[in-house]
């Protein structure tokens, strides 16, 4: 009984979930008040803003490469090493 290859395991998609919700909470943390024509908003240079967001951003992303590019174990050359 073959059963179909594919290019990620279970472990590949649960990293992408993983890094979808760092990005996501990077954006998350880039919100907050904003300045208009009348009104100046100090809070837009705030460290959080500023730092913090795009680094998480970033860490985010890069996990999404290491995702896409990890190589998932093949089972079948295990099991076979196991057999008479």
């Amino acid at each position: 009984m073959s059963k179909q290859k594919f290019a990620f395991d279970k472990t590949n998609f649960i990293l992408l979930a993983v890094a979808m919700a760092v990005v996501i909470i990077g954006f998350i943390l880039m919100t907050g008040p904003v300045s208009t024509p009348t009104h100046f908003e100090p809070d837009i240079f705030s460290a959080r803003r500023i730092k913090v967001a795009p680094v998480v951003c970033l860490a985010g992303f890069l996990l999404m490469i290491y995702a896409v590019l990890r190589k998932p174990r093949d089972k079948q050359t295990d099991n076979e090493g196991m057999k008479e």
